[in-house]
């Protein structure tokens, strides 16, 4: 589904995180989300459930009305269907697979590329018409790189970290202490630790790998992988896969822990912040008394755009100025073909201090934040910080009272920082709920009272439950989510 947290001209749809209790439909993503969408200066709202995961229909169809009534034909043909698009093997047969696989000699280790599988000798017939590539044993130890990364940019991109940003990350974790690194959607971060430890020159670590593409559950044992979906905080694995996180999540023989996050750049930040909020309340639980007040170390990497949402859902994270880069994104790397500066940035609630940012990579310490910043961004007397968020220098604005960008010049009209060719007077609008010019609808006290939970009009009898699919299209032609989102990553560029 084409959503996104940002409102258009014509509605408004945000997450909504019922806090009754009441469970969710599943799609085959597990429990899908709750959405309200709101049309401008209505002050009435309407519910739905949609996949977690997915943000185009024609990735995953699930669609339903909160208020539906649903027949048990229908739902057991949904769970038939759930059912029908799970991984064909179970985690414990993955395992047993891949043991028989280790055990092979070189010449009979087969990979098949169409179907992204380790083949065992008896189904090499059955794919004898697909492409199929001899394995290594370095190849095994890096799954990432044997495996085809998944490119749908509406569900489930990855993106892979560089060996430069992965060994930073690694390198500064063990530094700190931290012995057991929970890796949520960080396949790469996990392999290094894995060989890291096999080389026996580090003191070694221990890695789980939360991630929602069940093909790695091939290369690793139960207790490293856990097939899991971070925008619901669903294990596919159920109970026994919960129990491998909090297995994981308790630090004996003062083994510290840390989770490294990197979510897909179009997720939806107010489910991920939760996710992580119930993994860190697991943590929690399982320490002891004295800790209570503690928190659990976190690393969230995300796109710097993104901090006024993710503080919001985590307050207690800051922004590092590290700029993480991938080996196989078109821009967010370094060389010739990429960006000179990639916009993900390190969320995290340990002291900024205390994460040492490379000096031969462009980074300085500044004494009067006392935290390491990029290069060029200059410490500024007025704002007493270092002030840029995009890796360039930016100016001080006294009529704004702060810093902004190099790009952008203050307008009279507008009583704010913009380009110089902004359509003047507009991008403003304020609150979508009410249209105070003080607040944005999230913050909108008059938000919970515009919803209401049932307002649908019954179906004809004989009619569909649905009757028809809700149109997220106003009139006219509407850009992609992704097409609006990259327009608005090039403005702040600029």
């Amino acid at each position: 589904m084409d959503i996104t947290e940002e409102q258009d001209e014509s509605f408004g749809i945000e997450v909504v995180l019922p806090d009754d209790g009441k469970p969710a439909p599943c799609c085959p993503h597990g429990p899908t989300l709750l959405f309200e969408k709101v049309a401008k200066g209505s002050k009435e709202g309407r519910r739905f459930y949609a996949c977690s995961a997915c943000r185009d229909r024609k990735d995953c169809s699930f669609f339903q009305w909160e208020d539906d009534k649903v027949s048990e034909a229908r739902l057991l043909a949904r769970e038939a269907d759930n059912k029908s698009k799970q991984p064909p093997f179970t985690q414990q047969e993955y395992c047993n697979r891949f043991r028989k696989f280790a055990s092979l000699p070189l010449d009979e280790k087969k990979f098949c590329q169409d179907c992204q599988i380790l083949l065992l000798p008896a189904e090499l017939s059955a794919h004898s018409a697909h492409r199929s590539t001899a394995v290594s044993a370095a190849q095994l130890r890096r799954p990432s790189v044997l495996l085809r990364p998944l490119d749908n940019k509406k569900s489930n991109a990855q993106y892979l970290f560089t060996d430069r940003s992965a060994h930073f990350l690694l390198d500064t974790l063990a530094g700190l202490g931290y012995r057991k690194v929970l890796c949520v959607g960080t396949p790469r971060l996990q392999e290094l630790i894995k060989l890291r430890n096999l080389e026996q020159k580090h003191e070694p670590m221990k890695s789980l790998l939360l991630d929602i593409d069940f093909r790695y559950a091939q290369f690793y044992a139960q207790d490293d992988f856990c097939h899991y979906n971070m925008f619901n905080n669903h294990f596919f694995g159920g109970e026994a896969s919960s129990g491998v996180l909090k297995a994981f999540l308790r630090e004996s023989d003062g083994e510290k822990v840390v989770m490294v996050a990197d979510p897909p750049f179009g997720g939806l930040v107010k489910p991920l912040a939760h996710s992580f909020s119930l993994i860190a309340q697991t943590w929690k639980k399982l320490q002891s008394c004295d800790r209570s007040d503690v928190e659990l170390p976190m690393m969230w990497i995300f796109p710097y755009f993104f901090e006024p949402r993710i503080q919001e859902g985590l307050p207690s994270l800051t922004m590092l100025d590290y700029q993480v880069d991938y080996d196989n994104h078109p821009l967010y790397k370094h060389g010739k073909t990429g960006r000179k500066q990639s916009p993900v940035r390190l969320f995290t609630n340990i002291s900024p201090g205390d994460v040492v940012l490379p000096k031969e990579d462009g980074y300085r310490f500044c004494s009067l934040c006392d935290r390491y910043v990029w290069s060029l961004n200059k410490h500024c007397a007025k704002c007493n910080l270092c002030p840029s968020k995009d890796g360039r220098e930016w100016k001080h604005c006294s009529a704004c009272g702060k810093c902004v960008k190099p790009s952008w010049k203050h307008c009279q009209s507008c009583g704010r920082c913009a380009l110089p060719d902004h359509p003047c007077g507009e991008g403003n609008d304020g609150c979508f709920n009410c249209g105070s010019l003080k607040h944005k609808r999230r913050s909108c006290p008059l938000k919970d009272s515009h919803r209401i939970s049932s307002f649908r009009p019954k179906a004809k009898k004989g009619g569909n439950n649905v009757p028809c699919r809700l149109s997220f299209k106003p009139k006219g032609k509407r850009k992609s989510g992704a097409a609006r989102r990259a327009k608005k990553l090039a403005a702040q560029s600029t």
